[in-house]
């Protein structure tokens, strides 16, 4: 065990605070409901492949948010043959999305419990309209310092100039006082060590790690957080 006081939380958002499998699978639903097309587990699990790769690109600095959020529905559709205007549906899954504040097991009750105590930020490699109506719907925004997105910092994780933004925002900033949880390797856990923070990997799942990414810690539900940060459960 790691006995270090830690003063400023960096939390990412999607499969960290807010359950983004559950808003995503409703938000598509919708959405081809919408096209009167039959959503099945074949053309869900094509658009997750082709969703994650995107992502991974983007978090490489290889193509832009724009092109990620813009051409998934027409690469999609494309694969079975048909045309779509990507842009349109992407503003109508967006709508969707928007609406989906779904929290992770312990979540809320996590922060209700830190928040008098510590400096917490949200660090996100999202879309800030869409993660400004979800962390209000779910009733996080208001526990938290500020909100980060990638959208807005022209850099997103696991960049360093992200981290370099971000750090330069938080008043009276120490990085050895810092530590940020997440659920990605490839964008928290990097990201922070590349900022060098202290990194605390949520993975629910226990998914293996095949990388050579090794977090300061790995965490499989969010109530582990209180034993690294030597806290009580209902301690607010």
């Amino acid at each position: 065990m790691i006995l270090k006081k830690y003063q400023t939380l960096l939390f990412d958002v999607d499969d960290t605070l807010l359950d983004f499998a559950a808003a995503e699978k409703l938000a598509l639903r919708l959405l081809f409901e919408e096209q009167k097309i039959t959503l099945t587990t074949e053309i869900e699990a094509l658009y997750k492949q082709i969703n994650q790769g995107l992502w991974k690109a983007f978090e490489e600095g290889e193509i832009s948010r724009d092109e990620v959020v813009n051409t998934r529905y027409s690469l999609l559709f494309k694969e079975y043959g048909l045309e779509v205007d990507g842009v349109l549906l992407e503003q109508n899954y967006r709508s969707y999305l928007e609406e989906g504040h779904q929290l992770v097991d312990g979540a809320i009750e996590l922060i209700k419990d830190l928040y008098n105590k510590y400096d917490i930020y949200i660090v996100t490699n999202g879309v800030s309209r869409t993660q400004d109506k979800r962390l209000r719907g779910s009733g996080l925004y208001p526990l938290v310092k500020g909100v980060f997105v990638s959208e807005d910092t022209g850099f997103q994780k696991p960049m360093k100039e992200y981290f370099d933004y971000v750090f330069a925002r938080i008043p009276n900033f120490s990085v050895e006082e810092g530590l940020i949880i997440g659920d990605s390797l490839s964008a928290d856990i990097k990201g922070g060590q590349l900022a060098g923070l202290d990194t605390c990997w949520f993975n629910p799942a226990m998914k293996p790690n095949d990388t050579d990414i090794v977090p300061t810690y790995h965490i499989q539900n969010l109530d582990e957080l209180y034993r690294i940060l030597h806290e009580e459960r209902g301690s607010a």
